[in-house]
């Protein structure tokens, strides 16, 4: 996706996009695709520095995932938003490790310690 079609999208539509990302990741963790992953890890880049650079309103749009039933599209939406909402981004990060579900609970995991450890400061 380039970075003008990006710039044109809604923030409704930047968000859709996060899921449809987000779903796709899971589904190349699951059939080990790395190089795919990779590319959709660089897309999903993409659309948070967007959601970044229109503002915390934009960037707290992906707060409404937080429910969305595909764990990554959660775990990720959770990531990109703890420098907004710190409390509620890492309790959404805790379920999924408390929850063992792999590969996404390891994640999740070692966000928290890499939080906590200060290796990982959200911004």
């Amino acid at each position: 996706m380039t970075k003008a079609k990006i710039e044109d999208m809604t923030v409704d539509q930047l968000v859709g996009r996060f899921i449809k990302i987000g779903i796709a990741q899971d589904q190349a963790l699951l059939y080990d695709e790395y190089g795919k992953f990779n590319r959709l890890f660089d897309e999903m880049n993409h659309i948070d520095q967007e959601l970044r650079r229109r503002g915390t309103a934009a960037r707290l749009a992906l707060v409404r995932l937080y429910d969305h039933p595909n764990m990554q599209v959660r775990l990720k939406a959770a990531v990109r938003t703890l420098g907004v909402v710190p409390e509620a981004a890492r309790n959404v990060i805790a379920r999924i490790a408390e929850s063992h579900f792999f590969p996404q609970a390891g994640d999740a995991g070692m966000t928290l310690v890499n939080l906590d450890s200060g290796l990982f400061k959200p911004d």
